[in-house]
């Protein structure tokens, strides 16, 4: 039986999750679609337009969508919708999870790894993070969560992007880009993102393309391009202003955000062992920091790319396709955390090359 695809959505308060899912929930779409909500949300989506009253808490939608609020675990939540849909007693072709405006979906995320249950039944699609233009800065600075959530992110969707300046809203793309530059983000108006641009992103695919914008890594990058591993961006390190000096001044300076992101590359191969043993111990450490990490990597004793990827300490690796001819063999690593030890990771990194 083929795996059922999950996206996780989150994002702060206000952003805009209840409009998306609302959507997702009433539109004619034609897909059969499970919406989980966590019900501690603030902004309950049954409010509206579920039937408050109902002792069952799974409740068919007029287009064949289906809403569950969670009153017990995830993961029993997850099994039980399975088992209903392997008996033929619920249809439904996809999941979306809401994770409450507060909430880390870092745990979320796990749960399709780390329980086989839901493993076995599951495919987690992509982590989507919807973030609120007028409200952005504001929530960046003052909340851990909302700066975590775009250090999750696969998909970064700015809502209420039609309330600010273009220059703010350049200066907020410049801010999450340098917190997250493996998720392409846009804005949007619900009600017009098609549902093909929200599902089957395949974020935790462990396919052989590290998405980050080109563009933007140069625009940091181009006094260390030549080095014979170059590392790339000092994220924000040097400059330490507080964030709310800076409102309005367009792209000129790095926020210092605890969540960052750094790119690593080495034209040398990498050792399987050393660098093996490297991720290992970096993963037992910092592992809670350590939001979103992938790289294409060029290892010693094969011709394919080396693909791993992962979720806070939870690692996973793949043999990719080979390196075509002519390509040149160079390995990109992103990670994205809080306060990682650059150095560190950029001296192991360095030691575990062939």
């Amino acid at each position: 039986m083929s795996l059922i695809p999950a996206t996780i959505l989150t994002g702060f308060l206000g952003s805009g999750k209840t409009t998306l899912l609302k959507r997702v929930l009433t539109e004619a779409h034609g897909q059969k679609i499970a919406v989980v909500e966590n019900e501690f949300g603030e902004e309950n989506i049954d409010n509206e337009i579920l039937v408050a009253d109902t002792t069952e808490n799974i409740i068919q939608m007029s287009n064949g969508c289906i809403c569950c609020t969670i009153r017990d675990d995830l993961r029993a939540t997850l099994q039980d919708l399975a088992q209903k849909k392997r008996k033929g007693e619920l249809d439904f072709e996809r999941v979306v999870i809401e994770t409450t405006g507060l909430a880390d979906p870092g745990p979320v995320a796990q749960t399709f790894f780390m329980d086989d249950e839901v493993a076995e039944q599951y495919l987690l699609d992509s982590i989507l993070t919807l973030v609120d233009a007028k409200h952005a800065v504001d929530q960046l600075n003052d909340r851990q969560e909302a700066r975590r959530q775009v250090g999750f992110a696969d998909q970064i969707f700015i809502s209420k992007a039609d309330l600010v300046s273009q220059d703010e809203l350049d200066a907020l793309v410049h801010r999450l880009k340098h917190m997250n530059p493996r998720a392409p983000m846009r804005p949007v108006h619900f009600g017009e993102v098609a549902l093909k641009e929200v599902f089957d992103l395949r974020g935790f695919n462990l396919n052989a393309k590290l998405d980050i914008d080109p563009d933007f890594l140069s625009a940091d990058d181009h006094d260390h391009a030549h080095h014979g591993h170059d590392h790339d961006h000092q994220h924000g390190e040097h400059c330490d202003h507080p964030s709310h000096q800076h409102h309005g001044h367009g792209h000129h300076h790095h926020h210092d955000d605890d969540v960052k992101s750094f790119v690593y590359r080495a034209t040398r191969p990498f050792s399987p062992a050393k660098l093996e043993d490297f991720l290992g111990a970096i993963v037992q450490v910092y592992g809670p920091r350590m939001l979103r990490y992938k790289g294409v990597l060029h290892m010693e004793g094969t011709e394919r790319k080396v693909i791993f990827q992962g979720v806070h300490q939870l690692m996973g690796s793949d043999l990719g396709p080979v390196w075509a001819e002519g390509e040149p063999r160079v390995s990109k690593m992103v990670f994205i955390g809080i306060d990682l030890p650059r150095d560190i990771l950029v001296q192991g990194l360095d030691q575990s090359l062939a």
